[in-house]
């Protein structure tokens, strides 16, 4: 996908003791995109080709995950670590966007380092200190024990399997490269015993303090968690407005690319 991209190239920036893998294409505003949790930057292969015609593009693998995967296991912080990567490539400002776990680390960025943002755009993200409603967390923390029981190829198979990426996996067009994706992963976070650092205040009690334009974005065949944040960041940053993408799940900007990258760039037109 990054084959004719313009100004395309890639690298490893040095940021907090660890080596995070990016790529950036294209000229203008930047543009970050941080992807979701098992996954990495490839879940962004229809965003990167769509937008460097008008955006300088930043993806990157998140510590821990893909080409990021040589990693010390000292406490770390996500947003610390965006932090670093903008500082690394000269990016004083941007426009950030984020699915699930990337949708919670750049809501978080937002409140920690509310100067470097110019705009939000969190899709099928949870929030920190949310009250969940499923067992949702608790499947995840089987996962993770089966990782440290039997492997992480044994914990990969229901964790493909889950509820939470059924319709991502009926979806025949997104189905093979979401399996590659997560197929790939190390399963780090589940079995090297590194924790991830938060702030003493809850991030679902700091939304008033976001002042940027925000667009939530959440799949309608979502779990009901994921429309529970969407609705409580729509009720609490001002001036959010949230959107409902018709016919997917979690997985929105793999599943419609096209209704997607339609929604992204018109929020994106008419902050401009």
């Amino acid at each position: 996908m990054t084959t004719g991209l313009p100004n395309f190239s890639t690298g490893y920036a040095d940021v907090n003791g660890t080596k995070l893998y990016y790529e950036i294409a294209g000229t203008g505003t930047p543009l970050i995109f941080v992807h979701g949790f098992s996954l990495d930057h490839r879940m962004w292969d229809d965003q990167i080709s769509a937008f460097t015609d008008s955006y300088r593009v930043v993806r990157y693998d998140v510590r821990g995950f893909g080409q990021s995967a040589d990693v010390p296991t000292d406490p770390y912080s996500y947003p610390a670590d965006l932090l670093g990567l903008m500082d690394a490539l000269n990016i004083e400002k941007a426009h950030l966007v984020g699915l699930s776990m990337g949708g919670a680390i750049v809501v978080d960025f937002t409140t920690d380092y509310p100067d470097r943002v110019l705009s939000l755009t969190p899709v099928d993200a949870p929030l920190g200190g949310m009250d969940w409603t499923t067992d949702f967390p608790a499947r995840m923390g089987a996962a993770a024990a089966l990782a440290n029981e039997s492997g992480i190829e044994a914990a990969l198979k229901p964790w493909l399997e889950d509820p939470l990426l059924a319709p991502a996996m009926a979806n025949t067009d997104c189905a093979p490269a979401l399996k590659e994706i997560i197929g790939d992963y190390t399963g780090w976070h589940w079995t090297s015993g590194a924790k991830g650092l938060s702030g003493d205040t809850p991030t679902i009690q700091l939304l008033d303090k976001i002042s940027v334009p925000t667009l939530v974005v959440v799949g309608e065949h979502d779990l009901a968690d994921f429309h529970g944040a969407a609705d409580i960041m729509e009720a609490n940053i001002p001036g959010a407005r949230k959107v409902i993408v018709s016919g997917v799940g979690h997985m929105s900007n793999m599943e419609d690319p096209t209704g997607f990258n339609t929604l992204l760039a018109e929020f994106l037109s008419e902050i401009a």
